[in-house]
C-alpha cells in the first residue's frame, strides 16, 4: 500500500469520526439548553444556581472545546468516549477569575 493510499484511508477514517462528533455536538446542544433552563429555575427558586450543574456545565464546555479542536484539525486526540471525559481541575469560581 502506498503512502498516498494510506493517507486517503486515514483522512476517510477521520471524516467518519468528524461526522460522529458532529452528531454528538448536536445532541450536546440540547443538553446544554437543559442545563441552562434548570440553572435558571434553581436560581429563581433557591436564589442560587446549583454547584453540581455549574461543574457539569464547565466540563461540558471543555468537552465541546475538545470536539472543536479535533474537528478543526488543531489536534489528533479524539474526544470522549475515545479519550477521558474532561474533569474539572478547578472550581467554577476559579475559572471565572
Amino acid at each position: 500500500m502506498s503512502a498516498d493510499t494510506h493517507e486517503r484511508e486515514s483522512v476517510a477514517l477521520r471524516l467518519i469520526w468528524m461526522v460522529l462528533f458532529l452528531f454528538v455536538w448536536l445532541v450536546a446542544q440540547y443538553i446544554f439548553a437543559g442545563v441552562v433552563v434548570v440553572q435558571l429555575v434553581c436560581r429563581l427558586v433557591k436564589g442560587r444556581p446549583s454547584n453540581a450543574l455549574s461543574e457539569f456545565g464547565l466540563n461540558l464546555s471543555r468537552y465541546l472545546a475538545q470536539i472543536v479542536r479535533f474537528g478543526t484539525f488543531a489536534t489528533e486526540e479524539k474526544p470522549w468516549p475515545i479519550a477521558d471525559w474532561p474533569a474539572s481541575t478547578a472550581t467554577v469560581q476559579e475559572e471565572q477569575i
